[in-house]
């Protein structure tokens, strides 16, 4: 697609945005992309930490009950 005609199919409200903003308004559009890209990648590692204490935390349960359980097999 040539260069001229690459945004026609953009409402006209998004192409007056595009044509009206200044240097730093892009620096600051492009700033505000990779800021947001960095919070989803924390958000997306912190949830799988969650995840993983919850599970650990579980499992701890689990062996306690089942040695509780072995326990009380051996005294009779």
């Amino acid at each position: 697609m040539s260069e001229a005609k690459r945004f026609d199919d953009l409402p006209p409200r998004t192409k007056d945005f595009l044509s009206n903003l200044r240097d730093e308004e892009i620096d600051t559009l492009s700033d505000g992309i990779r800021l947001v890209n960095a919070i989803r990648t924390v958000g997306t590692f912190m949830k799988w930490v969650i995840v993983g204490l919850i599970g650990i935390l579980a499992g701890f349960v689990m062996v306690g009950e089942s040695i509780a359980k072995i326990a009380a097999w051996l005294r009779g």
